[in-house]
């Protein structure tokens, strides 16, 4: 049977028995699926004061082929609807670690991971490859990568800010 899209699943990272999103600061990967269509599911609330001093936060998650058999090929993983806030801009981008390996840990929400690339793509064809040196992603193969969440100065609060990261790729069956 094919793969579908119930097979690729979003989880937290900060260990296997992390359920907060707000400690999804890298580490091992979480027992906890992200939440799909939750307000605050990812980031906290932006505060006002957040909001006119401006605000940088990260989290890692991890993208999980849970297929039992079938490689998810040619793979990638972008943001197919960014933020309905201009104050509010969301990038994402690979843990350098590669897959099955757990992503570094930031020391909290407002430092950046070391190395890593941010960029906003916008399609699949821009998409950010999940194969590890072209080997898609294997089933029960997981890949972390980087959400940045870019609060600009001076902007007004804005609520249930949403945004949408979508994976997609090939199977053989």
């Amino acid at each position: 049977m094919a793969i579908t899209a119930s097979d690729i699943k979003f989880y937290l990272s900060g260990g296997a028995s992390n359920t907060d999103p707000d400690a999804a600061l890298g580490g091992a990967i979480s027992t906890t699926e992200v939440t799909d269509n939750s307000l605050h599911n990812l980031f906290d609330k932006t505060l006002g004061t957040e909001s006119t001093a401006g605000d940088i936060e990260y989290r890692c998650i991890y993208i999980k082929n849970t297929h039992p058999s079938l490689e998810l090929e040619l793979a990638k993983v972008w943001i197919s609807t960014n933020t309905s806030s201009p104050s509010n801009i969301i990038s994402i981008a690979l843990a350098g670690e590669g897959q099955d390996v757990s992503a570094e840990t930031i020391v909290n929400e407002n430092t950046a991971p070391s190395g890593e690339t941010f960029s906003q793509p916008s399609s699949y064809a821009g998409g950010l490859s999940l194969d590890d040196g072209g080997t898609g992603l294997p089933a029960g193969s997981y890949h972390a990568i980087w959400v940045k969440r870019d609060v600009s100065a001076g902007q007004v609060a804005v609520d249930n800010v949403t945004f949408v990261l979508s994976v997609q790729g090939d199977t053989a069956a």
